[in-house]
């Protein structure tokens, strides 16, 4: 969500006639996250944001605009698109692919409590148990073959320590491929700043723009990694068993998904380490760009690896 392409107000001002939402009163970027260009847009008519597509495909983009209007009518809590004169929720901006979302209350905690666990997890629970209806294919860009290309850019940056629990990391998933676990549609970037909240009331789910058909326990595990995770990169055992009790009421989890846990937390901070890691060793341009430390990631892979053998789900 960072500021990558800069619009002026005319140009948005000419953007928004394809709508009925009223005049341009305000626009404002947005610098939080790292691959969209986005604004807060405020009407005569109501509150937007608006989505500039930096590296998505206008060919890629019904997949995900289709699967948050699909969510928000199946009463998951989520931002829906909106759309233009002609039916459409896609346009084009600035030479970028483009669309506008409803503007959602709230905001995102940046220290989660035992009752914001809860009330997420039983969100992305019953997302998954609803996403399984949801028509729409998409691999996961940022799966093992992802890890294995980028592994190949950063390794010779990385310290010689980092750089052997890369390589172990990348074996160790090597020989623990889960493909055999329930798949569907999934968020797969369900981080603090992707949810929002009034209080302990969760007021929607927003950028889903990572979403893919994948194991529906990697999507848990990305997020418990997240939001349930202390500072020294251990699991806070409050946090995360309310969320895993929360997801586990809405769409309980099978004996061998309990099994699989432990390779699914490592799995989701493996993919985060070596994101973070491009980011910051090869960083795009932008006129406000936020890179997040890969080191969090790195405590967090370490952790995981060192706890592997109890790591297991108790809490259900």
């Amino acid at each position: 969500m960072s500021v990558y392409t800069r619009v002026e107000r005319e140009q948005l001002e000419a953007f928004l006639t394809n709508y009925d939402l009223g005049e341009l009163v305000e626009q404002q970027g947005i610098s939080d996250g790292i691959e969209n260009t986005n604004y807060f847009v405020t009407t005569t008519k109501g509150r937007y944001v608006l989505t500039l597509f930096e590296s998505l495909g206008a060919d890629e983009l019904p997949f995900f605009l289709d699967l948050m209007a699909f969510l928000a009518d199946h009463n998951v809590p989520s931002a829906s698109p909106l759309a233009d004169s002609g039916g459409s929720y896609l346009r084009t901006l600035n030479d970028r692919p483009a669309a506008l979302v409803e503007r959602l209350s709230g905001a995102w905690v940046a220290a989660p409590s035992v009752a914001q666990c809860a009330a997420l997890g039983s969100v992305l629970g019953r997302s998954n148990r609803e996403g399984q209806a949801f028509k729409g294919q998409r691999a996961n860009t940022r799966g093992p073959h992802w890890w294995r290309q980028t592994s190949e850019r950063v390794l010779a940056k990385l310290p010689e320590a980092d750089a052997k629990m890369l390589q172990d990391e990348l074996a160790y998933q090597s020989s623990h491929r889960l493909d055999e676990l329930p798949r569907g549609v999934i968020h797969a970037d369900l981080f603090r700043d992707n949810a929002l909240f009034q209080g302990d009331e969760l007021t929607g789910v927003i950028d889903y723009y990572y979403a893919c058909t994948d194991v529906l326990l990697y999507d848990l595990a990305v997020t418990v990694n997240d939001w349930c995770s202390n500072e020294d990169g251990t699991l806070d055992e409050a946090r995360t068993s309310a969320m895993l009790q929360a997801y586990n009421a809405e769409r309980p989890l099978t004996d061998q998904e309990c099994k699989s846990w432990p390779v699914m937390l490592r799995a989701g901070a493996l993919r985060f380490w070596l994101s973070r890691l491009q980011d910051k060793l090869f960083p795009r341009p932008g006129e406000m760009t936020h890179i997040k430390d890969p080191e969090e990631y790195a405590r967090v892979l370490r952790d995981r690896i060192a706890s592997d053998n109890k790591n297991t789900l108790p809490w259900i």
